[in-house]
């Protein structure tokens, strides 16, 4: 299965507006915004579980890497609310489930297979002071990527010109891309050599924001026999 498989393009998706599919779990659904693959796959999702269902236990080889949109997500390790930012590296496993019903935004098989870092932080605590507008935190860096987070007051503008690609979810609020509006939950993904200009609306925007690694595409071995 391939869904917005060629990197060199840019794609907006408004979530909303995707059917949700079923998963191989009773009681978990998704809407998938790109894959590379099948069950075992590179993969940007958004995940929704029903209260009370479960996945059982399964180790990332490719690694995981999630924001909680709503509810709470829970596993063997704890609980998380709306709002954390949790990364699983390749080799970690869990049994992940939710008693009251959660949403996630997932990234599976995007990590170096090096990589060993366990990160849990609640985006909103992690936010410095305003700049012309707009609060941000670095959730996570390395040598591939550059994960963020930003708070942007009504009116205020994020531009940006990273190397290796931009990839956000609008969290909360909603912004303007060019002509376009980019509600909540909206996803946008923008190739190497492409900047971003945004500007929040008038209920101003949250976004978690990744660049860099589209430098990096990985595919799982399975994947790529298909």
């Amino acid at each position: 299965m391939e869904i917005n498989a060629d990197f060199a393009k840019p794609v907006i998706v408004h979530t909303g507006q995707l059917a949700w599919r079923p998963s191989p779990m009773k009681g978990v659904e998704r809407r998938m915004l790109d894959r590379i693959g099948n069950e075992v796959a590179r993969a940007t999702t958004i995940v929704r579980y029903a209260p009370g269902s479960t996945f059982p236990a399964h180790t990332h080889a490719g690694g995981e890497e999630f924001i909680v949109l709503d509810g709470v997500f829970q596993d063997e390790h704890g609980d998380y609310p709306a709002g954390t930012y949790v990364r699983n590296p390749p080799t970690t496993s869990h049994v992940p489930r939710s008693a009251q019903g959660c949403t996630i935004f997932v990234k599976l098989w995007q990590f170096d297979p090096a990589d060993r870092t366990c990160l849990r932080k609640h985006m909103a605590d992690e936010l410095g002071a305003p700049v012309d507008g707009v609060a941000s935190a670095t959730l996570h860096r390395d040598e591939r990527e550059l994960v963020t987070c930003h708070k942007l007051a009504p009116g205020a503008k994020l531009i940006r010109d990273d190397p290796g690609g931009i990839e956000l979810l609008v969290l909360d609020g909603a912004l303007m891309v060019e002509d376009e509006m980019l509600d909540k939950h909206t996803w946008l993904r923008l190739p190497e050599g492409q900047s971003l200009s945004a500007k929040a609306g008038s209920q101003g925007a949250e976004v978690w924001m990744k660049t860099g690694h589209l430098r990096f595409v990985r595919v799982p071995p399975v994947a790529r026999r298909a």
